[in-house]
């Protein structure tokens, strides 16, 4: 069977690396076995759902490179959770409840006060149908709940191993709300099902969510043999704090908007809680070939902000001109060349750290002059153009002969006359880039 995966954002907030995360190892684990992978919008929840949000999902997915084969909004599927829900009923599966949250909260503690697990008793299906008549007259609208077996549920997690619940360690799930709108569950199972989804790689944090689902997926005709679940570690900041959708934390758009590669992002986020080491990629293509999900462990992960801006300014380090001639284009660097980006990509952590750079070699700056007497002299030596690599070498060789200084003394005031900055990229590359008019003038003390 053909391997399909998805991922399922509600767009209810901006993703962050906590989303991205499983976003991208579902999206490695399709292409690595000739598979597809879907993007579902989970958005029944119409109260918190926006449009802007799912757009943005798109937008940062997007970003990423993890194009998606197929796509799908829940909110288009309503009648088929409708048909799962009349099946479900007919089966004897799916039964109405009435208790307020409050009953439900009672329920509870006194179950705990009592050392029962704090599952729902079911006692809504001692109701007689006059008992229900007499609710729904009270205007009590009932939900739903499926009905699970009183069998154990195991599955072999490809990550945490053999798993297996007990009965009665959980509440038989609510499927429908009072209003009529169908809750996670049923939609992501009868969506799993009309989707020929074969694997289910997510958060732990969704484990005993999947014995319920094997169930529900199983009632409804699944072929729960085709079916694989495989749950991550979550993601924590390096602090050992979780991430929330709803507060922003590390969203996407954040490090999209400040300069993040997203390459950078997709090595950090494809090698945590893994023991592969963690390099600078170029293509995503590297990723896959490198992916194996055997190699996720079971310990928390740690995402270190830090760690990416290192990564950040690494990639860019390696990477060819020609991989960012347009990108250097649309920042304005009209005119900028292989000769320019080999001599600045050194020193940058954001692309549009160039654009100090262009304006530092093509701009005008105010020199900074540490002994006037002896940028004059410089001045004076500076060789006839053309100039290339060679030029600074015989440059400076000839002041040293002129004035006895080496080392710092010699070329600590040179850069910052000739750039204004304490450091940068190596001024053998920068030289020919300024050109002797500019540097001239700078050695003197003038705005160039």
């Amino acid at each position: 069977m053909a391997v399909a995966v998805r991922i399922a954002p509600s767009p209810t907030g901006r993703l962050h690396v906590g989303n991205g995360r499983p976003a991208l190892v579902n999206w490695l684990f399709a292409r690595k076995h000739g598979g597809t992978f879907l993007l579902r919008i989970d958005d029944t929840d119409d109260e918190r759902s926006t449009h802007a949000y799912a757009e943005a999902i798109e937008r940062d997915l997007a970003w990423l490179g993890l194009v998606w084969d197929r796509f799908a909004r829940q909110s288009d599927r309503l009648g088929r959770y409708h048909e799962a829900t009349r099946k479900l009923t007919a089966m004897g599966r799916l039964y109405p409840c009435y208790e307020t949250p409050e009953e439900l909260e009672l329920m509870r503690k006194t179950r705990l006060s009592r050392r029962l697990p704090p599952v729902y008793d079911r006692s809504a299906l001692k109701l007689s149908d006059a008992e229900k008549c007499r609710l729904e007259g009270e205007g009590r609208l009932p939900h739903f709940r499926f009905r699970l077996t009183d069998r154990p549920v195991e599955w072999d997690d490809l990550v945490r191993g053999k798993v297996r619940f007990e009965p009665g360690h959980f509440s038989d799930p609510v499927l429908v709300r009072a209003d009529g709108r169908p809750l996670y569950m049923l939609a992501s199972v009868v969506d799993d099902i009309d989707f020929g989804i074969t694997h289910v790689i997510r958060g732990e944090d969704h484990v005993t969510n999947t014995a319920p689902h094997i169930e529900l997926f199983e009632a409804l005709g699944g072929d729960v043999g085709a079916l694989h679940f495989a749950h991550l570690p979550l993601l924590t900041d390096a602090s050992g704090a979780g991430f929330s959708k709803r507060l922003g934390s590390l969203s996407l758009g954040e490090f999209r908007s400040s300069g993040i590669e997203p390459m950078a992002l997709n090595s950090l986020l494809a090698k945590l809680g893994t023991s592969d080491a963690i390099e600078p990629r170029h293509t995503l293509d590297e990723l896959v070939a490198e992916f194996d999900l055997s190699h996720f462990g079971r310990s928390t992960p740690k995402f270190d902000v830090e760690e990416l801006n290192r990564l950040n300014a690494r990639l860019l380090h390696m990477t060819a001109f020609d991989a960012v001639a347009d990108r250097l284009e649309a920042l304005g660097l009209h005119g900028a060349d292989r000769a320019f980006w080999e001599a600045v990509r050194g020193n940058l952590a954001r692309l549009d750290d160039a654009a100090v750079w262009w304006r530092i070699i093509h701009g005008d700056i105010a020199p900074l002059i540490e002994d006037a007497a002896f940028a004059r002299t410089a001045a004076s030596l500076l060789p006839p153009e053309p100039w290339n690599h060679g030029s600074w070498a015989a440059w400076t060789n000839a002041i040293k002969g002129a004035t006895g200084r080496s080392g710092k003394a010699l070329f600590h005031p040179l850069r910052l006359a000739l750039t204004g900055r304490e450091r940068g990229p190596e001024l053998a590359q920068l030289l020919p880039l300024i050109g002797r008019t500019k540097a001239s003038a700078r050695l003197l003390g003038e705005t160039a």
